[in-house]
């Protein structure tokens, strides 16, 4: 059904703040059409054939964010990773019918089921009892839905959030608009969930953080950068509870400069801490010269 003009000119301004959410975050999705599994598999990246080693005895499993995609999210920090030793793996999910390339579009209830079926698939393949879980803004939440509700907490060692969107967003208030134009908040609840769910005080997130951040059994590392655009206020990644190590990138580096999306894609100082995170045992101090 064809909305009429009139109605179209009132949604106007709500549709130009649903462009602002999701814009920001497309950006972390690369112009050129996603590398071929084979492609990875042959250089260590999603190799179902790669088997833990006793330095590094877990998987880990890459979630993209929002408007991304298993690859282009992680052309940077996989590669990283598979060079000092790990099986690395990343998975798409949260995909809508009309749009191809980018996802992460869909309710995130369902995309932590897709999550959960993956981490599955990586530990039957590389034979390991736990898995670790590194991901980029909304792919830094989501994955707490799994530990928290379906089970995942018994499978699961670590979560790494790179600029997650654990306590939602308000765009730096842009995202108040919304109770201004219901109806465009309905159309986004219809058309790409995933959004509405990472506005600050949504239902989802609401019953996400209800009774505290964390599930026993799992460390939680939140990486943010003080100049994150999407994630406002940037404080709003952080987890509180026990097994939570909160850092700020400029903490470690005052010349950083990152924001949301270099974070993720390039930033070595950040891919540094996730080696950490992953291995606490062996973590090294991270500076401006990390590499």
């Amino acid at each position: 059904m064809k909305l009429p003009w009139k109605r179209i000119r009132r949604l106007l301004p709500a549709l130009a703040l649903a462009a602002a959410v999701a814009l920001p975050a497309s950006a972390a999705s690369a112009a050129t059409p996603a590398t071929t599994s084979q492609a990875l598999s042959s250089s260590g990246w999603n190799d179902f054939g790669c088997r833990p080693s006793a330095q590094h005895p877990r998987p880990v499993v890459l979630v993209h964010g929002t408007l991304g995609n298993g690859v282009d999210n992680w052309l940077g920090l996989a590669p990283y990773l598979v060079a000092r030793g790990y099986c690395v793996f990343s998975l798409d999910y949260g995909q809508l019918p009309v749009v191809p390339l980018v996802y992460g579009l869909g309710p995130i209830d369902k995309s932590a089921e897709q999550l959960s079926a993956y981490v599955d698939k990586v530990l039957a393949a590389t034979g390991a009892t736990k898995a670790d879980l590194v991901g980029h803004s909304q792919g830094g939440m989501m994955p707490r839905y799994y530990l928290k509700f379906l089970g995942g907490a018994a499978k699961v060692n670590a979560l790494v959030g790179i600029a997650p969107t654990n306590h939602g967003t308000t765009m730096s208030g842009l995202t108040r608009l919304l109770d201004y134009f219901p109806e465009v908040r309905d159309l986004i609840d219809e058309t790409a969930p995933a959004l509405t769910d990472q506005v600050a005080g949504s239902e989802f997130l609401k019953r996400l953080n209800a009774g505290g951040d964390t599930v026993p059994g799992v460390r939680y590392t939140t990486i943010v950068t003080r100049y994150d655009e999407v994630v406002t206020p940037y404080t709003s990644g952080y987890l509180s509870g026990p097994g939570v190590r909160n850092v700020l990138l400029q903490d470690l580096c005052p010349l950083d400069l990152s924001g949301h999306v270099a974070i993720g894609l390039t930033d070595r100082i950040a891919f540094h801490e996730v080696a950490n995170a992953l291995d606490p045992a062996h973590a090294t101090p991270t500076t401006c010269l990390s590499i």
